[in-house]
């Protein structure tokens, strides 16, 4: 099992998930944060429609400095060209 990235992927990572968004005018915003969590439930050896996430409950704090703006996550990933999902096998 392994993440968009190639890095291996063990139960009990602490993940995000990332979809594509369709807007109105017919674009697409490639590598939306939808979800975030703890991975659960992954069976080896598939990458695909495999595991579920447990969400993570917020922590009591807001501290801005240590916080990204999901849209700057996506930025981020874009960047490194991690904001289109692998083909298929």
């Amino acid at each position: 099992m392994h993440y968009r990235n190639g890095r291996e992927a063990k139960l009990g990572d602490t993940v995000v998930k990332l979809r594509d968004k369709y807007n109105q005018d017919g674009t697409v915003t490639t590598g939306r944060v939808v979800a975030f969590g703890v991975l659960y439930d992954a069976v080896p050896s598939n990458d695909y429609c495999n595991g579920t996430i447990a969400p993570v409950l917020n922590d009591q704090g807001a501290c801005l400095c240590d916080m990204l703006h999901v849209d700057d996550l996506a930025a981020i990933l874009k960047e490194h060209g991690l904001d289109k999902r692998p083909e298929g096998k």
